[in-house]
């Protein structure tokens, strides 16, 4: 199987050149791992370099807390982050961030792999939540450089877990420890002889409750756009939790909406403006003499913060298996309705078992369980009080035995 992974990875690299005519995100992600070896030379040698990699902006989030936590308590750390998706490596630099160096993860052939640890010389090697390449990993081990996972969630119809995947399992043994977030992925692991785990968490709680503290209520435009009506605010919206919207404004005529598209070109915004039968106004065009009931967030990085003003929350991406960030809207009290298709995220399940989340289907049922909610002040610190018991898996990282010893 080691053999064929091999050949595949050449072949995988390949179907995304030819690939690349026809699609711009990877055509992007080829050009940016162009010369990637020579952009690691200019790190100091004597560095102590501790590696992240994050599959994309998502990741990276995950990742903030411990990065963070990791560069206060060691200050001559040079924190370097590769990522697999341009969504990370274009976006990551709109966020608060001690990064010294980031790049395009090369890909996982034996010689990339070889090379990259030999120039990056990492003293720590951290992966982020689930992105495993077996050769990056095996260098890793061949290299005694040590490797742990953060924030890892696997579900047990993956490969590590399936009869003919052995060698990927024998491939995960050679991570030296993971901090996962829950007990599934931990009795997933022990399923195939890897003790190394300690529930630690998800550290995007950390993450979040983090941003709600640095948040501050300065935003003009929805301090006028919010002023005397509910708020309900459609996060990373597409086209169903939009209509769901369209259907929702009729029957809630008091109410006003915030829609914070995930694709935010003029195009979408457009066709959403097509959608709506209700007047909109573009965030970037506001006017506070205009009285439309719906203002469209088409700007990149005012999302996370907006949650604040807002007193729902509609998530995108539940109908399509997809479902963005939940977190951020609860970190402010916010009570969080998405679609049945949800199964992959088990934050969502949780919430639904806490009675802060909600599965809807269509605006009638969303208005239902809105008008059901009850004392909104009540809901909101209760919110905030779970979203508070969750956290702590950064600390719980940092200060594990197996960290600190390697880090000191």
């Amino acid at each position: 199987m080691g053999f064929l992974y091999q050949i595949g990875i050449h072949f995988f690299i390949l179907s995304l050149r030819i690939y690349s005519v026809f699609n711009q995100k990877i055509r992007e992600g080829l050009e940016g791992r162009k010369n990637w070896s020579s952009t690691l030379e200019d790190i100091p040698g004597n560095a102590e370099v501790l590696w992240f990699h994050c599959a994309s902006l998502g990741e990276f989030d995950q990742g903030l807390p411990v990065m963070h936590a990791l560069k206060k308590r060691t200050p001559n750390a040079f924190i370097l982050v590769t990522f697999f998706s341009p969504s990370g490596m274009q976006n990551f630099e709109k966020r608060a961030h001690p990064v010294d160096k980031a790049l395009y993860l090369p890909f996982d052939t034996k010689i990339n792999a070889l090379t990259f640890i030999q120039k990056a010389k990492p003293k720590l090697a951290i992966f982020v939540k689930y992105e495993f390449w077996p050769n990056f990993i095996l260098e890793c081990r061949a290299a005694n450089v040590k490797l742990v996972s953060i924030s890892t969630l696997l579900r047990k119809n993956q490969i590590y877990f399936k009869e003919y995947g052995g060698y990927f399992a024998q491939v995960l043994k050679n991570v030296d420890h993971f901090f996962v977030q829950n007990t599934e992925t931990k009795c997933l692991l022990e399923s195939i002889g890897i003790n190394a785990v300690e529930v630690s968490g998800d550290t995007r709680y950390d993450r979040v409750l983090q941003h709600k503290e640095a948040s501050v209520a300065t935003n003009s435009i929805l301090s006028n756009f919010t002023a005397h009506s509910p708020i309900l605010i459609a996060g990373s919206s597409w086209e169903w939790e939009e209509k769901i919207i369209n259907d929702f404004l009729k029957s809630n005529p008091e109410t006003k909406v915030i829609i914070a598209p995930h694709n935010v070109n003029n195009a979408n915004i457009e066709r959403i403006e097509t959608l709506l039968e209700q007047p909109t106004m573009r965030y970037t065009d506001f006017n506070e003499a205009h009285v439309e009931r719906v203002l469209i967030l088409d700007t990149i990085g005012h999302l996370s913060s907006a949650y604040q003003y807002a007193d729902y929350a509609l998530i995108g991406g539940g109908f399509s298996g997809s479902l963005h960030n939940i977190l951020e809207a609860a970190a402010f009290g916010l009570p969080v309705f998405f679609g049945p298709n949800h199964q992959k995220f088990p934050e969502a399940q949780i919430f639904i078992d806490a009675d802060i989340g909600f599965v809807v289907e269509n605006a009638k049922q969303l208005s239902e369980k809105i008008n059901a909610l009850g004392n909104q002040d009540e809901l909101k610190q209760k919110i905030e009080a779970f979203m508070q018991s969750q956290s702590g898996a950064t600390e719980k990282i940092v200060n594990h035995s197996f960290i600190k010893n390697k880090l000191n």
